[in-house]
């Protein structure tokens, strides 16, 4: 009897490593002392030491049930952005830098060549918001998963002047709310997905010409990622007052987060065009629209609240930095809330 026959090849983990490597290497930064394999991940902090007073920020999260498409499709090398995504927009939307990523991953049995393919999907992540992938886990549980199943999550450190901390506690009647297009979905909501839409290899590569693509394909489009836009704001010189990523309880729920007392966002509806994949995602579903702005981004994955003067230079920066964004409503005086009109 041996590790293995209990169904943990330990050999699959070494192997696992050596595949991963080559992405990981792409993401390092100056600040990351060592490589890949010990047993921790060392991060110098040099670069930060002419702040004022610097404040780390973290955040964790997963893909949720997104990865269930991703079994389907066999498709694992974008389920990875997913897992970055979440974490380090939540780290740019307190107005911070992420500095380090680290992914943890579960599965039932550990095929080297797929954990390669997810940890590439992880470090095109890092690389996009400029993380440096410094260490993860690859833990194999044989008969608490299914064999060809895992489970992606992870975490984000970042760090922040405290005199450039996004608290919200500057915004007032008048200011102006600029919301970036999402890519999709995102990672939210696939649970509501997967019983509207039959969840087979058939339906999922089914051509929707509304979509301009099949539906798995939509559906498994990676979380935009929103670090170089907020940065480029910043650099311009643009204070956000106040900012919100739209993920899980879409804009009834994270809106109001951005807010203090006093203040109520209202949201022009048809101030942007609402993509295809949430319209038939609805009609399939048979949701009402209050569910759906309950429950999904529609088409607005960041929302950032500036003074009416910086409108026009916010929206510059951010389409230099490849989003598309649209004025979608303001700020008003009143009950902390949203109001969708």
């Amino acid at each position: 009897m041996d590790y293995k026959s209990s169904g943990v090849d330990i050999e699959a983990g070494y192997k696992s490593v050596e595949l991963m490597k080559q992405y990981v290497k792409g993401t390092m930064r100056p600040e990351v002392l060592g490589g890949l394999g010990g047993f921790s991940g060392a991060f110098s902090m040099n670069a930060i030491k002419d702040m004022e007073n610097p404040i780390l920020l973290s955040g964790t999260d997963g893909c949720g049930t997104k990865v269930k498409l991703a079994f389907l499709m066999d498709k694992h090398d974008t389920i990875g952005i997913d897992c970055v995504a979440m974490c380090v927009n939540d780290v740019a939307c307190a107005g911070g830098e992420p500095l380090f990523f680290l992914d943890y991953i579960a599965c039932g049995k550990n095929y080297p060549e797929k954990i390669a393919e997810i940890v590439k999907g992880v470090a095109e992540g890092c690389k996009q918001s400029g993380a440096a992938l410094v260490g993860g886990e690859t833990a194999e549980h044989p008969g608490l998963m299914p064999e060809d199943e895992y489970d992606l999550a992870g975490f984000a450190v970042g760090v922040v002047d405290e005199k450039d901390l996004i608290t919200g506690a500057n915004l007032k009647a008048g200011d102006v709310l600029i919301g970036m297009a999402s890519s999709g979905v995102h990672s939210n909501g696939f649970s509501l997905v997967r019983k509207v839409f039959e969840m087979t290899k058939e339906s999922l590569n089914t051509y929707y010409d509304e979509l301009g693509r099949t539906l798995g394909e939509a559906l498994l489009a990676p979380t935009r990622i929103y670090v170089k836009a907020l940065k480029a704001v910043k650099d311009a010189g643009v204070t956000v007052k106040a900012c919100s990523h739209i993920t899980g309880g879409g804009f009834y729920e994270n809106i109001p987060r951005m807010l203090k007392e006093g203040t109520r966002a209202v949201i022009c509806k048809d101030s942007y065009e609402v993509p295809a994949i949430f319209k038939l995602l609805a009609k399939k579903g048979d949701i009402a629209e209050e569910m759906m702005y309950n429950t999904y981004n529609m088409g607005i994955g960041m929302i950032v609240a500036v003074d009416p003067a910086d409108v026009e230079k916010t929206m510059a920066v951010m389409k230099e930095a490849g989003d598309t964004p649209y004025v979608i409503g303001s700020i008003e005086e009143g009950e902390k809330g949203v109001t969708l009109c």
